[in-house]
């Protein structure tokens, strides 16, 4: 069905970023619904001490995540946008980039391991995830399919990646494999990942050998990413420090059972993700072509991360007691993911108005508002977890990302997007369309 005649509207424009949204969903979603099965069953097998051994480890890494991307993945995007012709350029600097900082991470992991360790996660288990940041260089693959808009690609490998690892992870249950087996197996699904988009680019005339180097555009990209790339590190604190401190404030068996809620919740979290990526184009061709049907869009895409979100909360705050009758071991964690699972409000809204940010080259202000839900999180961490354990670092963190994504309502030349989320939240927008019909 057609949508009627609208001055400045593309049905063409459409239906192209609409299919490619659309394969992004049915990839993440299928991905999801396999590491759901593969994530309980891991965490029935391993228990609430060794899962929170492992998911120490894991939540170590992130903290250099950000250091490893170097924040580009969106500027690639829209480098790939304004200059196709300098494709090869473009991502071969970006992923010589990727490398070199994920090689100067594993020392700084080694140093943060010995500043603040994980207490009962062994270094040799964070060394062995270190590896990932070097791996991950190849997602700028991913950029580039998502610049041509053609995300079907992507999908078609995270469905096989993440089949092969759901076999690799069950055999190992199955065979009763010790732990450090699914420490390999974790850094193996990032192998698995790159080796995908390995193949998926050489198809169709495209090789990675072609691309080139440039210093000139390396420091361009750093130039405009170095925010992003604080700001990261500052997101990741807020996203996973919570676990750590719980790990050495609460123990092992607390940490390993908290897991399983930010798993379950975070999962959703791709959400906006999908779909901020895949509509970047169209928003960065309407603030080009009209600056009205710009601001549409962003007021748009607000209401549709709150449609989509709030239910998503709901659903998840009534139905978690049914949710951990599958993880009977860990069942004391259902009423702390009612509260966690609400943090997702927030994200899916956050990642709708960093969008903004990085169209309008705010870069530092997506630092600035990060930095300030780290502190918060930390702040209350430090206060919530003696006294409430795992349900004050679900608290903690559900602050934290309220306080982020609104803290722009203090910095007067944005303010009026922490507005328009507002309108979104409390469905303002909505209630004006009704009633203007």
């Amino acid at each position: 069905m057609r949508i009627p005649g609208i001055p400045g509207f593309d049905q063409q424009a459409l239906e192209k970023y609409f299919k490619n949204t659309g394969m992004l969903f049915i990839g993440r979603i299928g991905s999801l619904f396999i590491k759901m099965i593969v994530g309980i069953s891991v965490a029935n097998y391993l228990g609430k001490a060794d899962n929170g051994i492992i998911n120490g480890g894991i939540a170590y890494i992130y903290f250099f995540s950000a250091i490893a991307t170097l924040g580009l993945d969106m500027f690639i995007v829209k480098e790939l946008h304004h200059f196709p012709e300098n494709r090869d350029q473009i991502l071969g600097t970006s992923f010589w980039m990727k490398v070199i900082a994920g090689f100067c991470c594993i020392p700084l992991i080694w140093i943060g391991y010995h500043i603040y360790p994980a207490r009962g996660t062994p270094y040799s288990y964070v060394l062995i995830f270190s590896c990932i940041g070097i791996i991950q260089a190849f997602t700028v693959i991913d950029a580039y399919f998502q610049s041509q808009v053609q995300s079907k690609y992507i999908m078609q490998v995270q469905i096989a990646g993440n089949l092969v690892s759901a076999i690799v992870k069950l055999a190992l249950i199955y065979t009763r494999q010790p732990l450090v087996y699914f420490v390999y197996a974790y850094a193996f699904d990032f192998f698995l990942l790159s080796l995908g988009y390995y193949f998926t680019y050489q198809r169709k005339n495209r090789s990675i050998f072609k691309w080139t180097y440039s210093s000139a555009l390396a420091k361009k990209l750093l130039s405009y990413s170095w925010p992003l790339i604080i700001s990261g590190i500052m997101v990741t604190l807020y996203m996973k420090i919570d676990q750590i401190m719980l790990q050495n404030m609460s123990g092992l068996k607390e940490a390993g059972a908290y897991a399983t809620v930010a798993s379950l919740s975070e999962a959703w979290n791709f959400v906006p993700i999908v779909i901020v990526g895949s509509l970047f184009p169209a928003i960065l061709n309407a603030r080009r072509d009209d600056q009205q049907r710009y601001n549409k869009r962003i007021q748009h895409l607000y209401d549709l991360m709150v449609y989509l979100s709030v239910p998503i909360a709901l659903i998840v705050t009534f139905t978690s007691p049914l949710i951990y009758k599958l993880l009977p071991a860990y069942a004391n964690a259902a009423p702390v993911l009612s509260v966690h699972i609400w943090s997702g409000v927030f994200v899916f809204l956050g990642a709708a108005s960093s969008q903004y940010l990085i169209a309008e080259n705010f870069n530092r202000l997506t630092f600035i508002r990060t930095g300030f839900g780290a502190v918060v999180n930390i702040v209350l961490n430090l206060i919530l977890i003696p006294k409430m354990g795992m349900m004050g670092a679900a608290i903690a963190t559900l602050a934290a990302y309220a306080g982020s994504t609104f803290f722009i309502l203090a910095i007067p030349k944005v303010n009026n997007q922490g507005l328009m989320m507002l309108r979104s939240l409390f469905l303002i927008s909505l209630f004006q369309k009704i009633f203007k019909r």
